[in-house]
């Protein structure tokens, strides 16, 4: 009977790791899913470096608490599957909401984001920013456009300088 309880308390322990280490958690229902689309959807994240797991919700309330995540609870109904990115903040957030959008039965219920419990509105306002690319790019753009517009000013004055002496 004892191992069993100790086989509990490492699930736990576990999980409470998982929230702990990881930027970003996601809680989605995936109940009227069928193998293949879970599947896939497994493969998607596994591909982005994201830990896709299914936990009892007593087990999950558990480590919810050790971790002072307590308001993961309440989402914390019927059968769940959780993603965990250690990695990127964003990947999971977008992986699931894109699935979502293809598959109606996905529905995300709630996350953890770097530390902070995060509701549905603020998970998928996070999987329509950009990539880490895609901002990269924006900031580079951004960083170059005075100098673009200074190197067009310099040769507008030559430009007009050498009309002015031809």
């Amino acid at each position: 009977m004892s191992s069993a309880v100790e086989q509990k308390k490492l699930i736990v322990t576990e999980i409470a790791d998982k929230l702990r280490e990881s930027k970003s958690t996601i809680v989605v229902d995936y109940r009227g899913l069928n193998v293949g689309e879970v599947t896939e959807l497994r493969k998607q994240l596994r591909d982005a470096g994201i830990d896709f797991k299914v936990y009892k919700n007593s087990m999950t309330r558990r480590a919810a608490e050790l971790v002072e995540l307590a308001g993961l609870n309440e989402s914390l109904t019927g059968p769940n599957a959780i993603a965990f990115s250690n990695e990127d903040v964003v990947a999971p957030a977008k992986i699931l909401n894109d699935f979502a959008k293809k598959h109606n039965a996905l529905e995300i219920k709630a996350g953890v984001i770097e530390g902070n419990v995060a509701t549905v509105e603020e998970v998928k306002a996070l999987a329509e920013l950009p990539s880490r690319e895609g901002l990269l790019s924006m900031l580079l753009s951004v960083l170059q456009a005075p100098i673009r517009n200074l190197a067009l000013a310099t040769k507008a004055v030559a430009d007009q300088k050498e009309e002015q002496g031809a």
